[in-house]
């Protein structure tokens, strides 16, 4: 199945709202997409580790509970790349895999965001969440 660049920039979730959008937009060749594509991974991928290592200020001197933190990401991101590649398998030999795969990532990474900020917005007292409640 081929695609038009038009199709492609209209049917990429993940340029919405941001400022790579533009610039997105504007790409010309797959490759500029592709490239495009990976940027906006990146800055998802920046805000991630950012919110990352807000939980583990959190967490302070607690070392079980940060070690169980660095073993969930890692299974994380061994899920994340699975499923990316499981998900784009179809387009795997296509000049298009790169964004696809990037997309994929980018979908997943802004979900696991919503969750580690999930963690960051826990009342005192709340026992269903490992992280402290911001002082």
């Amino acid at each position: 199945m081929r695609l038009s660049l038009a199709s492609i920039v209209v049917a990429a979730p993940f340029l919405s709202g941001t400022a790579l959008a533009q610039e997105c937009n504007d790409s010309s060749s797959q490759m500029e997409l592709n490239r495009c594509a990976a940027k906006v991974f990146e800055a998802a991928d920046r805000e991630l580790n950012a919110d990352f290592r807000d939980i583990q200020r959190r967490l302070g001197k607690d070392a079980d509970t940060k070690r169980l933190l660095v073993e969930t990401q890692r299974a994380w991101i061994l899920f994340r790349d699975a499923e990316c590649t499981f998900q784009t398998s179809g387009a795997a030999q296509g000049s298009i895999f790169p964004l696809v795969f990037a997309n994929c990532k980018t979908t997943l990474t802004n979900d696991r965001i919503e969750q580690l900020r999930a963690y960051l917005a826990c009342e005192e007292g709340d026992m269903s969440c490992p992280v402290p409640a911001a002082e």
